[in-house]
């Protein structure tokens, strides 16, 4: 039997490094949805994740990404992530990566 459960993350990310550090979460495949949040705390950006979408479908939000990194402020970015765990064997599954650009299963 399998469980599902969310946890919640917050990274703080300068401007030029926001753009890649959403990729790099995106890659790890379990993310269900960042939000990006300016210097005051306020929510500037929501991306919702799902398991169906893939680089195409991201494009607008990492062109979106990219006008608000090229204010040059730091963010925070909060991220939603999916646990499941294998109650029987008590480890991870693993999940496929949801950005359509990598080579990861």
């Amino acid at each position: 039997m399998t469980t599902s459960q969310s946890r919640i993350e917050e990274h703080r990310v300068s401007g030029e490094r926001l753009v890649d550090r959403v990729k790099e979460l995106i890659h790890q495949g379990n993310v269900r949805r960042i939000i990006v949040k300016n210097e005051a705390g306020q929510p500037i950006l929501e991306l919702p994740l799902t398991i169906g979408v893939v680089g195409a479908v991201l494009l607008p939000a990492f062109v979106a990404l990219g006008a608000i990194a090229a204010l040059a402020a730091n963010y925070t970015l909060v991220v939603e992530k999916e646990v499941k765990e294998i109650e029987a064997e008590g480890t991870p599954e693993a999940e496929a990566c949801a950005c359509g650009s990598c080579s990861r299963p």
